[in-house]
């Protein structure tokens, strides 16, 4: 849960951050730009964010963010209930709103999360992945698992060994008299994680739900996956993918290294959590329902999580 110390921590620390007291309103600027406000009785924040993104986040998460009152309509703003939010996320949207008070090249100098892709950029990464085969081991996965995966049955652990190796995985089938150290492994994390993988689409996902996803993945990566080796991290991303297709954005070292310098389950969350920004930016900018989006950008029979991950192997994958 936010808190108002919280608030004036993370602000503070910004670079030219001020808290003034307006009319009996804590407020934080940068020069004359306001760009946080607190409501007087201190249980909401208002917040500079982009018009053109409000109407997505409103709709995505209500219980959390409210419209700006009428007479701020009109500027870059939106308003959250500190009761609803968690503290990584307050921290998250305290240095959003702050980039949008200073130069670049002072927002530069704070970290914060990769510049997502655009609509264009998406739909020329379609194309390469247009002129790729069917893959027939999704389509097989899909449809053995239909209508949801549970790996508490014997069969979908196996059918997804099968379909990780046909990604590429290469791990090893046990041989005759050896313990399928896999098969039982997932038996035992998915009794611990399935319950808490979430249902919704990227965009949507809670900081609840991706924190519920980083902890899943760090459990699911140091799995033995045979004598020597664990699963691994990117064979857990895709094993999350084929799981939550909707939800999960998968990786692989290419591109966990590129964007975020590691693969544990901070960075995992930290490649949810940009995937979930993405996907909102992009959807606020088509206009499209998240639904229809892919196959309006000619990559129908998948999710935007995977349309976006398209992107990434084109863009740092496959170009070395």
């Amino acid at each position: 849960m936010g808190t108002v110390e919280q608030v004036r921590s993370v602000a503070l620390r910004l670079p030219r951050t001020e808290e003034h007291l307006v009319r009996d309103r804590v407020k934080f600027r940068v020069g004359r730009i306001v760009y946080l406000a607190l409501s007087p009785d201190e249980t909401l924040l208002g917040f500079a964010f982009p018009r053109e993104e409000r109407a997505a986040l409103l709709a995505a998460e209500p219980e959390k963010f409210l419209p700006p009152v009428p007479s701020d309509e009109r500027y870059n703003w939106l308003r959250l209930r500190l009761a609803a939010v968690s503290d990584q996320e307050l921290a998250e949207i305290i240095e959003d709103a702050w980039r949008m008070a200073v130069p670049k090249k002072l927002a530069a100098t704070v970290g914060a999360l990769p510049a997502g892709p655009s609509l264009a950029e998406l739909r020329a990464a379609a194309t390469v992945f247009a002129g790729y085969p069917v893959d027939e081991g999704w389509q097989r996965w899909v449809a053995e698992t239909a209508p949801a995966a549970d790996l508490g049955l014997a069969e979908h652990r196996t059918g997804l060994h099968r379909w990780l190796n046909s990604w590429g995985c290469r791990i090893r089938y046990p041989r005759p008299g050896e313990p399928d150290l896999l098969a039982d492994g997932l038996a035992d994390w998915w009794a611990g994680h399935g319950a808490a993988l979430p249902d919704q689409p990227l965009s949507q996902l809670t900081d609840q739900q991706i924190d519920a996803l980083a902890r899943a993945y760090g459990a699911l990566q140091a799995l033995p996956a045979g004598p020597t080796r664990t699963l691994g991290p990117t064979a857990a991303a895709k094993a999350l993918y084929a799981l939550r297709p909707a939800a999960v954005m998968p990786w692989d070292a290419a591109i966990a290294k590129h964007l975020h310098g590691d693969r544990d389950a901070a960075a995992f969350a930290r490649h949810l959590r940009c995937g979930r920004a993405w996907a909102r930016a992009v959807l606020a900018e088509s206009g499209v329902p998240e639904a229809e989006l892919p196959a309006a950008l000619g990559r129908g029979g998948v999710s935007l999580a995977k349309v976006l991950d398209d992107h990434l192997y084109v863009s740092i994958t496959a170009a070395g």
